[in-house]
């Protein structure tokens, strides 16, 4: 059985949720990466210096941006590393990590929700060339639909771990 590190009092499904968010958003830069390198999962638009510097970048924002969700299950989500100038050692404040992520969710829902209305149409006539293409694209970018819900999901596992809540008796 797979054994994920993460704090004790974390749930099990915010653990696998935030380790499922690297996995989700890697296919979409692998098929980026692969474009820029000259692999025919898309039509060649011309490859210059730009395109593969967007391409990259674009990829390791994303991928780093990604591996950002495991802070909020894992002990550095908690109290931030020694090593970091400033601030090592020092409890992370729950809304310090709450609030960037939950408006990071919203924002990849609305840019998924404008994608999806206005641009994936003209985005799949302009890319691609070929039925398997147009297939490989689609596989590659539909992971990135759960990206929002589950950084949202593991974000509020953390605000709700963090806090007392007050019961009323029974």
């Amino acid at each position: 059985m797979l054994k994920i590190d993460a704090l004790p009092n974390v749930p099990r499904w915010a653990v696998l949720a935030a380790h499922t968010v690297p996995l989700v958003t890697l296919p979409s830069g692998l098929w980026r990466i692969a474009q820029v390198a000259g692999l025919p999962v898309a039509e060649q638009l011309g490859r210059n210096g730009r395109e593969v510097a967007v391409a990259v970048s674009l990829t390791l924002i994303t991928e780093g941006l990604a591996l950002l969700t495991l802070g909020l299950v894992r002990p550095w989500g908690e109290v931030t590393p020694r090593w970091l100038p400033l601030i090592g050692g020092r409890r992370v404040h729950r809304l310090a990590a709450v609030i960037p992520a939950l408006l990071g969710a919203t924002v990849l829902c609305t840019i998924g929700g404008w994608f999806a209305c206005t641009q994936a149409s003209g985005l799949m006539g302009r890319v691609t060339q070929t039925p398997t293409q147009q297939v490989l694209l689609v596989v590659c970018y539909s992971p990135l639909l759960a990206w929002a819900p589950l950084v949202a999901a593991t974000a509020v596992a953390y605000y709700r771990r963090g806090t007392t809540v007050l019961r009323s008796p029974a």
